[in-house]
Formats: C-alpha cells, sequence, structure tokens
C-alpha cells in the first residue's frame, strides 16, 4: 500500500506541476495440463513528477516514495523542463486550469486469498476438466490480477487517490481435428479483486462446459468462403473494432500525428444509427469495467463522444492537446507505470445498443455469417484493419447453418460503419483487453450485436 495523500508536498509545486505515487501489484498463475507452469507476484513502487514551461514537458522518477525522492524526482523535472523550453521556444499559454478531488478505493473487504489459496482454486477447475473430458490435447486455467494504486497532485489544487483492481479468470481448452490443432477459450474479467468476483470453482462448472461446447463445434466447423459478405458481429468484434480500429484514430495525440480522423471531424464517418463513447466511469447507468473519476492529470473525468447519429464529433483529451484544439479536457490522461508519462488512452470505448434482436437480425441474412470473437488483430492511423475470429456460423436463408472454424476479417472502419443496417438492443463487455499505445495498460471495449458489410477470409 501508499500514502494516499501527497498534500504535504503541495509547497514544492510552481506553474504547471505534479506528483504521482504509483504501485502496481501483479499476481499470474497458470496451469497446462494440470501443471504449475507460471507462479508470480510482484510490484512496482515508484514517484514521478512532471513540470510544463509554455509547452515543454519535463518528467523525471524514481523508484522512491519518500519525501527524498520526491524532492529529487521534482527538481529534475523541473530542469528538464526548464531545458527544453530554452531549446522548444514553443511560448504556449497556460495549461487548462481545472481542479478535480476525491478518493476511489475499490478493494475487497473480504479477507484476501494467499497464492497458494489461489492455485489450489485453479487445480479444482482444472481438475474438473482434466475428469471430465478426457479426449482434449490440452488444456490451460490461469488466473491474474493487476492493482494498480496511485495518489496523485497537481499545481492546480487536483488531490486524488485510487485503488483499481483487475481480475481475470481464463480457461482454454485443445483439440486435434484432421491434424490441426483447434482451441477455444473464453474469460471472467472485471473490476474487483478475485475474492469479489469468484467464490467457488464449482460456479465455474457450466461455464466450463460451455467453452467445452463451443470447441466442439468449432472442431466440426468449416471455414468461411472468402469475400465481402453481409456478417452479423458479436459484441467482441463490435468492441474490438471500436477500440483499435476507431478509438485510436481519435486520441488527439495521433490525430496531431497525422491519423485519418484529423480530416474528417463533423461529417459523416457511420450510418446514421451508429454512437461511439469512450466512457469515463459508467455506462448505460452501469459501472464501467475500468472506472477512471479523476485521471493522471487531475482532470475529472468524462465521457468522450465520439461519434453520434454517424457524425465524428469529439476526440479524446489531455490537457495540451485540450489546448491546442480548443476543447475541454475529457480525462483520458493515464499512465501505466510509475516510470511512465501519461499518454491520452481510452478507458471504455464501445458502440452504442440499438433497437434489434438478435434473432431478427440473422433472419434477414441470406447468405453471410454470424462472427464471434476475435483472436489477434492490428489497426493503423487510417483506420485500417484486420482481426482474427474465434468462429461463428454461416447463415443461409435467414437460419444459422455450419459452425466456423476460424476466419479473419479486415477493411477500413470507417468505410465498414457506413454499412451498418441493424444493432442488437443488448450491450457486452470485454475487460480483459491490454492496450498497448507505448505501455500497456487496462482497456475495456463493447458494444451490441453489429450487421455490416465486411471482407472475410478463411483458412
Amino acid at each position: 500500500m501508499i500514502k494516499n495523500n501527497l498534500k504535504e508536498y503541495a509547497g514544492l509545486l510552481s506553474g504547471y506541476s505534479e506528483l504521482r505515487l504509483q504501485e502496481n501489484r501483479h499476481t499470474n498463475l497458470s496451469l497446462m495440463k494440470g501443471n504449475l507452469v507460471m507462479n508470480e507476484s510482484r510490484f512496482a513502487r515508484g514517484i514521478s513528477a512532471r513540470a510544463c514551461r509554455n509547452g515543454a514537458w519535463g518528467f523525471a522518477s524514481a523508484p522512491g516514495c519518500d519525501a527524498a525522492a520526491v524532492k529529487k524526482a521534482l527538481a529534475a523535472a523541473f530542469r528538464n523542463a526548464d531545458f527544453l523550453d530554452s531549446r522548444l521556444k514553443r511560448g504556449l499559454p497556460q495549461l487548462p486550469a481545472s481542479k478535480a478531488e476525491g478518493s476511489y478505493d475499490l478493494s475487497t473487504q473480504k479477507p484476501r486469498l494467499s497464492q497458494k489459496e489461489l492455485v489450489e482454486f485453479a487445480r479444482e477447475a482444472d481438475a474438473y476438466i482434466d475428469s471430465k473430458y478426457k479426449g482434449l490435447s490440452g488444456r490451460r486455467v490461469s488466473i491474474n490480477n493487476l492493482d494498480m494504486e496511485k495518489a496523485y497532485l497537481n499545481s492546480y489544487g487536483s488531490s486524488c487517490y485510487s485503488l483499481t483492481p483487475r481480475t481475470a479468470l481464463m480457461v482454454s481448452m485443445f483439440t486435434l481435428k484432421d491434424g490441426e490443432t483447434v482451441n477455444h477459450g473464453s474469460d471472467v474479467c472485471s473490476v474487483g479483486q478475485f475474492e469479489d468476483i469468484f467464490s467457488r470453482p464449482a460456479d465455474l462448472f457450466p461455464w466450463i462446459d460451455s467453452i467445452y461446447e463451443a470447441l466442439m463445434l468449432k472442431a466440426s466447423g468449416v471455414y468461411p468462403e472468402a469475400g465481402r459478405k453481409e456478417c452479423i458481429l458479436d459484441a467482441s468484434l463490435a468492441g474490438i473494432l471500436a477500440h483499435e480500429a476507431v478509438g485510436h484514430t481519435t486520441e488527439a495525440d495521433l490525430v496531431q500525428g497525422g491519423s485519418i480522423a484529423g480530416q474528417l471531424m463533423g461529417q459523416q464517418v457511420a450510418a446514421p444509427m451508429v454512437n461511439l463513447t469512450d466512457f469515463a466511469h459508467t455506462a448505460l447507468g452501469k459501472p464501467c469495467h475500468i472506472p477512471i473519476r479523476i485521471d493522471d492529470e487531475g482532470v475529472e473525468a468524462r465521457d468522450a463522444e465520439i461519434i453520434k447519429d454517424g457524425v465524428l464529433t469529439s476526440y479524446m483529451h489531455n490537457r495540451e492537446s485540450a489546448l491546442e484544439f480548443g476543447a475541454a479536457p475529457t480525462g483520458n490522461a493515464r499512465a501505466s507505470q510509475f516510470s511512465d508519462e501519461p499518454l491520452i488512452r481510452m478507458r471504455n470505448t464501445a458502440i452504442l445498443p440499438g433497437k434489434d434482436k438478435l434473432e431478427d437480425m440473422i433472419a434477414s441474412v441470406q447468405d453471410g455469417y454470424y462472427l464471434a470473437g476475435w483472436t489477434n488483430g492490428q489497426a493503423d492511423s487510417t483506420s485500417e484493419f484486420t482481426f482474427g475470429v474465434k468462429g461463428g456460423y454461416e447463415i443461409k436463408g435467414g437460419k444459422l447453418a455450419r459452425p466456423l472454424r476460424g476466419a479473419t476479417v479486415s477493411g477500413l472502419a470507417f468505410d465498414v460503419l457506413k454499412t451498418v443496417t441493424m444493432l442488437s438492443a443488448d450491450m457486452n463487455w470485454s475487460a480483459l483487453g491490454m492496450c498497448g499505445k507505448k505501455q500497456s495498460i487496462p482497456a475495456a471495449m463493447g458494444g451490441p450485436a453489429v450487421k455490416c458489410l465486411m471482407n472475410i477470409g478463411g483458412r
């Protein structure tokens, strides 16, 4: 644990400057076919300081957390800012002034399980798979937990403390079919510590059964016919499209770097029924999986409404980009480790639900695909993307037909979004993602089922 108040150092701050004390605690364990192949618990703790001089930033960090480390880091940040200002001579006005205060501790109130007890929990889930499904060629059970604890203070008077845990349990199964390894996996992941999300391994057995059933369907499946097809994307694919292919293009620092979204503000970039938002902490009346109340620049976090009725309406901002774009900061500045500078990062990015029923969406497709889950992928600043698809089904004459063993989808996100004709009324989230923009940091993504035209490939 770290100290949750840095106000004793307020007298050391001047101009625009800030301090962040942070500790990240990781627990990771994994069983492969019953063998413990990973079992680690680690933490990283330290202080960072930033200062801004006329648009020139100085940053410094140190692994300590006492007064000497604070003074050393802050003095180095001031020196770095002054040096860069003398060379860059940007002459920018003062950063937007706003103040936020709060304390947000999401740690459990229950007794904590030991590392040994977590391993035993995973072993019981693994033993269930081993005893019931003898024909598997492999299986994996993993537990991951990340606690991000931060205390923050800046010269504008912002002061905050947060402890945000994220816990995940993942199960994957493997089988051989026609000489080819087929795998399928799923996860339970949410904000919170292990004790608040899981109680008994037996509670997970029906979910584990569903993973096996999906694996068997996938193993019996076919690969899709390549081409531009009418497709229904499940919520996880809608989420990865929202995050990777659209969200990154609308982070203001990437807009400044030349992303396609810089040319599209105020223009129609999607069908009029499409709305896409990066939520701060609450979405449609429910808490988000990555709740950010105050960001790592001391800004009160608010939703960034990126696409409204098909029109690009907003970027995601930190203080500096808000100044340059004449906008308000959205609270999207986030840092992964104490030694990282805050960057403009997504939080909970999603396409909003519509009014359609999934069965009606399927019935409306004569020859296409229902695509479910993603495995890997990439996107660039033009919104061009390629994603691997876990599985799904053919749709023939408005009915689900043969299962799919896998697929790939590709295209330009803003072109794909213009072809959207139906959105389901439900909303689902994936919280397991780690966004890799220079720093690896938790991010959530979600959406409804989406009917659109998509380039699809098979084997």
